[in-house]
């Protein structure tokens, strides 16, 4: 039996860029563009009526201020509200922390860059509809967090796991990753949850990164 495609909006203000990334997303197959959108505002209202898989949302919007949401991150955080089953990857060419961080915030379930490989846009999106999180290799640094003496925060190996759910893996991949079995894994994941006061790997990801406990490019 053949899976369900995965309905996707496109919300970026340059009609060629929509259409690159139309092309590209639907030469995999289980995707599908059902509707674009090249303004903020419109994108919320074209996600709450079709209540889309995942909204690959732009960052920055040109001439949207009469629109009452001046970017993407708004636009996340009003779609968190009036729709908050729909997940939203940002899509950008701005990388940084600051970016990262508000978006995250806002309620963003990935943030992936344009000039990034095309692998990092389909994890990302696979991962957001799946209730995980994606963050591109290229926004996230350094690599296995840092040692901490604190009993509330994470340890080296827990630091590790969390970079890994943000890049996107699945347990399975991340007991492969560090060579661990996957029940091991899942202990790490409830002792991370319970240090960061959160209940998801998306929220888990999102606070690691708040509390500076994943360095961003």
């Amino acid at each position: 039996m053949t899976a369900p495609l995965l309905r996707l909006l496109i919300a970026d203000d340059h009609l060629v860029v929509r259409a690159g990334l139309r092309a590209l997303l639907e030469g995999e197959p289980d995707l599908e563009v059902i509707a674009e959108a090249s303004g903020p505002r419109e994108a919320v209202g074209l996600a709450v009526t079709l209540m889309p898989d995942v909204v690959l949302m732009d960052l920055r919007f040109e001439g949207t201020g009469a629109e009452g949401i001046p970017d993407g991150v708004e636009a996340v955080r009003v779609l968190a509200a009036e729709a908050p089953g729909v997940p939203v990857v940002m899509l950008t060419s701005y990388p940084g922390r600051a970016n990262v961080v508000r978006a995250l915030e806002a309620g963003a379930r990935g943030y992936v860059l344009k000039a990034g490989p095309p692998e990092d846009l389909f994890r990302a999106v696979r991962g957001a509809a799946a209730g995980g999180m994606g963050l591109a290799p290229a926004t996230v640094g350094g690599l296995f967090g840092r040692a901490v003496t604190s009993a509330t925060e994470l340890t080296d190996r827990e630091c590790a796991v969390v970079q890994l759910v943000a890049a996107g893996q699945s347990n399975r991949a991340i007991a492969g990753s560090l060579f661990l079995s996957e029940a091991t894994i899942k202990t790490h994941l409830v002792r991370i949850y319970r240090k960061l006061g959160v209940d998801n790997r998306a929220a888990a990801v999102s606070e690691a990164v708040r509390r500076g406990l994943l360095e961003l490019t």
